[in-house]
């Protein structure tokens, strides 16, 4: 794991974040500007951020997945909280493991920019 953000920044879509990624749009804390947190703060907030994507990945998929399967939808849903309305979730409920790096492949723009 790489070094966190302490300060909160911008991110490439203008979205306030801190830490490893961290945004208000995942869970408490929000973010604000000038907003500074330690590592010991960084890290829990990203294993607090984890166990609510971990969830969401294991509710939403209603197909059997394995351990590094499940690990890429919690960094999807965690980078663009969008698993519950992707296309990418209808195929792979439906089956359609084949279809999903495909549709990952979609997810490669942040606030209009590649």
């Amino acid at each position: 794991m790489g070094r966190p953000e302490d300060e909160a920044y911008r991110d490439v879509a203008g979205i306030w974040t801190i830490g490893y990624g961290h945004t208000s749009a995942a869970s408490a804390p929000v973010v604000t500007p000038n907003m500074v947190i330690t590592e010991a703060e960084a890290e829990a907030i990203l294993r607090a951020d984890l166990a609510t994507f971990e969830e969401r990945v294991s509710r939403l998929v209603k197909v059997p997945l394995t351990d590094n399967q499940h690990a890429v939808l919690v960094s999807f849903d965690f980078n663009t909280g969008r698993l519950g309305k992707s296309t990418l979730l209808k195929k792979l409920n439906d089956g359609g493991y084949d279809a999903v790096p495909t549709e990952l492949m979609k997810w490669v723009n942040a606030g209009g920019k590649r």
